[in-house]
């Protein structure tokens, strides 16, 4: 019983650490983005798009070739994400699953390998879900970015803007992908027991934070006003 204690509090505070960072981020970036990396590259990304389109005959190939790596990036990170799902299957649908690797602190019941297992495989599948939206949003962007914007007719405009928030939604599914890849070392960990999962959550807070807001972009303040106007 003692050592399932450690599983029943270690393990619900790394989780709420975890959600409670992300909240609190959600909220600065709608208050304060100037103090956000996430607010200052969807900036840079938006005037990076007006810059290929002011002139698609020169840049169009540059935009194309700038967007396809970012496609490789995610089709990577979902490959890898698709094939630890399948790794993991395979080891739960085995006699792997119903016994604990190594050294375990904690819960070693075969209910809590597979609530183990199963966190992680839900993990990677949502990072590959996350992935292929973000190719999705590529894709569709280096098709836009390649369309001058004097060809189509009026009302229905392309706009840089427009093209733009394709752009950074990619980018974000990206981000939301790349984060829960992050988030499944805690989860693995947690085989081991719940003690390197709590301490493995805070040294992955502390990383995202220095990522994220360990710095202030002061040259933001003039685009993004102290009231949250702007934000992305």
């Amino acid at each position: 019983m003692e050592k399932q204690i450690l599983d029943y509090g270690l393990v619900p505070a790394g989780l709420l650490l975890i959600v409670g960072y992300h909240i609190w981020l959600l909220f600065r970036i709608l208050k304060f983005p100037n103090k956000t990396a996430i607010a200052l590259n969807a900036l840079c990304r938006t005037c990076w798009v007006h810059a290929m389109m002011e002139d698609v005959s020169k840049n169009g190939v540059l935009a194309v070739q700038t967007l396809r790596n970012s496609i490789m990036a995610s089709t990577v990170l979902a490959s890898a994400s698709i094939m630890l799902c399948s790794a993991i299957a395979v080891l739960m649908s085995g006699h792997y699953g119903d016994r604990p690797f190594g050294v375990v602190f904690g819960d070693k019941t075969a209910l809590t390998i597979s609530i183990k297992s199963f966190a992680i495989l839900f993990c990677f599948l949502l990072s590959f879900l996350m992935n292929v939206q973000s190719i999705r949003y590529f894709s569709l962007a280096s098709i836009l970015i390649s369309v001058p914007i004097n060809m189509m007719p009026h009302p229905h405009n392309l706009s840089a803007e427009y093209v733009g928030s394709v752009v950074n939604s990619g980018s974000y599914f990206w981000s939301l992908g790349l984060r829960i890849f992050y988030f499944s070392f805690p989860l693995f960990l947690w085989i081991f027991g719940p003690i390197p999962m709590f301490l493995s959550c805070i040294v992955l807070l502390l990383m995202l934070y220095s990522i994220d807001v360990g710095f202030e972009s002061a040259g933001l303040e003039e685009v993004y006003p102290r009231n949250g106007e702007g934000a992305v």
